[in-house]
């Protein structure tokens, strides 16, 4: 009998995949692969059942003889271990990044006779329901405010993007590249003060209120599903912070990062070229013993960020710094430099990292930007978070369009480095 190989990365069955298993029972004896929980992030479908509990789905369908665990989205050892006569797929691979791992199984599949059948994708409107239904659970607070641990444990490195806004976090969820073969995505995104507030024409200083920032990530929430980071500043007041965990919890928020820093914030990069006051480990700790204790559940997570090689106050008074925040009860480390190259991040990592095994590590490249996330990984980084890299990006194109637009009275002399209003409308899905 004919073998047929098929690859699901689904959570819920509906009409197209029944259609695909029908076609390939006519073929011959069909396996399902189940496309792992690593390799579905990289293919920005985060699961929302588990690994075990797909391959009992794909199972139970009539017509499926086996299922198969498959470890990437590229079919290498699947289609090497198998060899099937046939590999179905949807026609919606044809485009975009996917197109690479299609070529790759092609040329798989030309080495011993295989061949490649697509079928047509399905769309109706019993699909699109079910695939907006899958969406709005992954964006229900429950589900996302617990996807960045799980993230922390299913990949090398948590990438996360700031947004500022319901655009940008659709930049953020959406951008997917194909990159020898793999698909890459960010997993994650930061929701900065200095972004929000720039975007406001206000300066970083806290002066944007928790309410306003609150309505950032309202807005950003509203079309995305991947966790979100936010850029606490210093917490504020520990009164007022308390009452910000329960409320950024409750939205479904994954993670705040606060500094420790007291009085009026100035943004880290500065340094010792203006007044910044570090605040005391005893009071710093005394702020993060209050945030656990309000939580209600055991998803959210309280993240320290240490100021000390920021303020020039030396490696030492980092580390005890990080110590102490760890025995206070913090779920994470974020340790800042401004320097241009890493050595001093590896250094604080490295040492942390022989005492500390299981707590986080969360870096921020930004002067130091020639670092890979490899390179990162390796010292025991977790989280790489590139901070305001879309808005520094928007800032100078935008300034340079209305420069050129006054300088000839007309647009047309912009128009070939602009993408088109129907580019940026499909990334905003309709209802």
């Amino acid at each position: 009998m004919k073998t047929v190989y098929t690859c699901f990365c689904t959570d819920i069955i509906h009409e197209g995949h029944l259609n695909i298993i029908e076609q390939a029972k006519k073929l011959g004896s069909v396996t399902i692969g189940a496309l792992s929980d690593k390799a579905l992030i990289r293919y920005n479908k985060f699961p929302t059942i588990s690994q075990e509990e797909r391959i009992r789905l794909y199972t139970s369908l009539d017509g499926v003889d086996r299922v198969v665990v498959q470890d990437s989205m590229v079919y290498e050892d699947v289609i090497s271990s198998l060899k099937p006569d046939y590999v179905l797929h949807g026609d919606n691979w044809r485009n975009g990044p996917e197109a690479a791992i299609r070529a790759n199984v092609l040329r798989l599949l030309e080495e011993y006779g295989g061949e490649l059948i697509e079928i047509p994708y399905t769309r109706n409107e019993n699909v699109k329901k079910i695939d907006s239904q899958l969406k709005e659970k992954l964006s229900m607070p429950e589900y996302r405010r617990k996807r960045l641990r799980q993230l922390i444990d299913m990949c090398p490195v948590v990438k996360t993007i700031e947004a500022h806004s319901g655009l940008t976090g659709l930049i953020a969820e959406k951008t997917v590249v194909e990159n020898n073969g793999h698909l890459d995505q960010f997993d994650a995104m930061w929701v900065s003060s200095l972004c929000d507030s720039t975007a406001k024409g206000k300066p970083d200083i806290e002066l944007v209120d928790m309410s306003s920032r609150l309505r950032t990530i309202d807005d950003i929430m509203e079309v995305t599903t991947k966790p979100i980071i936010l850029d606490g500043d210093t917490g504020g007041l520990t009164e007022h912070f308390i009452y910000n965990v329960r409320t950024l919890e409750r939205m479904g928020v994954s993670a705040v990062i606060i500094e420790d820093k007291t009085g009026l914030k100035k943004n880290s990069l500065f340094g010792t070229e203006v007044e910044q006051t570090q605040d005391s480990i005893e009071n710093f700790c005394e702020k993060i013993k209050a945030g656990k204790r309000v939580q209600l559940t055991d998803d959210f997570m309280i993240i320290a960020r240490i100021e000390s090689l920021i303020l020039e106050r030396g490696m030492e008074d980092a580390l005890t710094r990080a110590f102490a925040y760890v025995d206070a009860g913090v779920d994470g480390i974020m340790i800042h430099s401004r320097r241009k190259e890493p050595d001093e991040i590896f250094e604080f990592c490295d040492k942390f990292r022989e005492k500390v095994k299981d707590i986080p590590i969360v870096v921020v490249p930004t002067s130091y930007n020639q670092v890979t996330e490899d390179e990162l990984s390796a010292h025991g980084v977790n989280i790489v978070i590139y901070a305001n890299q879309l808005t520094r990006s928007a800032f100078p194109a935008m300034q340079q369009t209305a420069e050129d637009i006054l300088r000839n009275h007309r647009a047309k002399e912009v128009d070939d480095r602009l993408m088109s209003i129907k580019h940026i409308i499909t990334l905003i899905d309709e209802l």
